[in-house]
């Protein structure tokens, strides 16, 4: 089959959109077993191409980790479309619903069908499984795809595009690639529905090229998530974790703790604690095989400007982990950071930072923590870092935020039957669980009346019966 990054114009991808819905209004909704055998077929294919896709993604970054691509990528994915393949027949089983009593012979269902063809426009972070895991999801929902992945992974875009096209005709998947005007011509086409993740500020665009011809969207935007450790906890065990969250990837992932708050008596012991930690986990520094470079120049000096901006305004910089020298070696390599003092006058405080750089900011008391997250924008994610009890309580119930791991960071992610999404200016809607298989979906509502129905007896015209079936129905008392 063809190869599809050839596909750079408007009038081209209206074609390709045209070929797709023309094959799902000729074929209909694919049975349980095609969606079934697609998905495995997908799975099959990633894990032959595994150490082609570890070397693209390698190529497109500068420098990251086969193991990291591994874990943060390909598992992930492979164990998200087996989710998908085992609990499908579930999914699309159609749900009884209640029936009103003056109809109480006939039935009521509804069922999940197909929407169409979805557009998906994956971001440059983690470019295979935020593409083919929105694509699983298309899929199993029994949709039709075309796929737009980041120009700057040029490299996974191009091998991304010959492996979809070795397992779908192009009437059923299509990967499109090109820049920036690619991508907001992508985004205004008519799809029947479109899946975004990226950035807030390019969500906005998305979202406001899809309103003109009123397609539904879900947004996986990002923001500035928020770890609060709560006072007295192991600082030890928190700075694990936080090092872990913040430094994936070097801190290129959606879901990274932005920043810690940390009791103020704490944030010392606290610092050191998270040296300790990132020095466990790079014990080369920004020169470990581990440790991934930023994707590209532009990206590097922001983060550099981001710190410098912070410096100025009198944070105080602190690198961590040892052999910060060393981030001059490696292309495009940024040394674990620490900014403490951090005011919200300062950029940091201001963007989301997307890099390995973590915030700490200083709170007295857990309301003081909560008052803190709720004065900004809702964040993608939220992260505790203590015991069972009140503040827990608190900070979960008072919070909002898309998703939350306690104790942890990232893991919920990695829960493939909790839906995944943001809120507010973290986005909307959701995908993976159930929940992804029905944004993808049409809940169609069916009725079937019966032989005798109820409602007829309220038909014109309209005489003392009808007086009396009203005044049974609305004038007796319910609990």
């Amino acid at each position: 089959m063809d190869t599809t990054d050839t596909i750079r114009t408007a009038g081209r991808l209206e074609d390709i959109l045209a070929l797709q819905r023309a094959a799902f209004l000729r074929d209909g909704p694919p049975a349980l077993d095609r969606r079934r055998a697609d998905l495995k077929a997908l799975r099959a294919a990633v894990l032959a191409r595994r150490s082609e896709i570890e070397n693209a993604l390698n190529a497109d970054f500068g420098h990251r980790s086969r193991h990291e691509t591994a874990i943060m990528e390909i598992f992930p994915l492979a164990a998200g479309i087996d989710y998908l393949r085992r609990n499908l027949r579930r999914f699309m089983r159609p749900s009884r619903r209640h029936v009103a009593l003056t109809m109480r012979f006939g039935r009521a269902r509804v069922e999940y069908q197909p929407l169409g063809v979805i557009g998906i426009m994956a971001p440059w972070n983690y470019p295979l499984q935020l593409a083919l895991m929105p694509l699983a999801t298309a899929i199993a929902a029994g949709n039709r795809a075309m796929v737009k992945p980041s120009e700057f992974t040029p490299a996974t875009g191009e091998l991304m595009s010959r492996l979809l096209a070795d397992v779908f005709p192009r009437e059923q998947v299509t990967v499109v690639t090109g820049d920036a005007e690619v991508g907001a011509a992508f985004s205004a086409l008519p799809f029947d529905h479109l899946l975004f993740t990226g950035s807030t500020p390019v969500g906005r665009k998305v979202m406001r090229a899809a309103s003109d011809n009123l397609v539904p969207v879900t947004l996986e935007l990002g923001g500035k998530s928020p770890v609060i450790v709560a006072k007295g906890h192991p600082l030890d065990h928190a700075a694990a974790g936080i090092a872990y969250g913040k430094l994936a990837n070097a801190g290129q992932t959606c879901i990274a703790p932005d920043y810690a708050l940390v009791d103020e008596g704490e944030i010392d012991a606290f610092a050191a604690a998270f040296d300790k930690a990132v020095a466990a986990l790079y014990p080369e520094g920004p020169a470990s095989p581990d440790y991934t470079a930023i994707i590209n120049d532009h990206h590097h000096a922001r983060l550099s400007a981001l710190i410098a901006d912070a410096r100025e305004k009198g944070a105080q910089i602190r690198t961590v982990g040892g052999n910060a020298e060393q981030a001059a070696g490696p292309a495009r390599t940024l040394a674990p950071t620490l900014v403490l003092n951090a005011t919200d006058d300062m950029r940091i405080m201001q963007e989301e930072i997307f890099g390995p750089v973590l915030p700490v900011v200083g709170y007295r008391g857990i309301d003081a923590a909560i008052g803190y997250v709720n004065a900004r924008a809702r964040p993608l994610a939220l992260y505790y870092f203590g015991p069972d009890g009140e503040d827990r309580t608190k900070v979960l119930t008072r919070t909002t935020s898309g998703n939350v791991t306690v104790n942890g960071t990232l893991l919920h992610i990695a829960q493939d039957d909790l839906p995944f999404g943001g809120i507010g200016a973290s986005g909307m809607g959701a995908y993976h669980g159930i929940e992804g298989f029905r944004s993808m979906s049409h809940a169609k509502g069916i009725f079937e009346q019966g032989r005798w129905s109820g409602a007829a007896l309220l038909r014109p015209p309209f005489g003392a019966l009808t007086d009396r079936i009203l005044d049974m129905v609305l004038l007796r008392q319910r609990d």
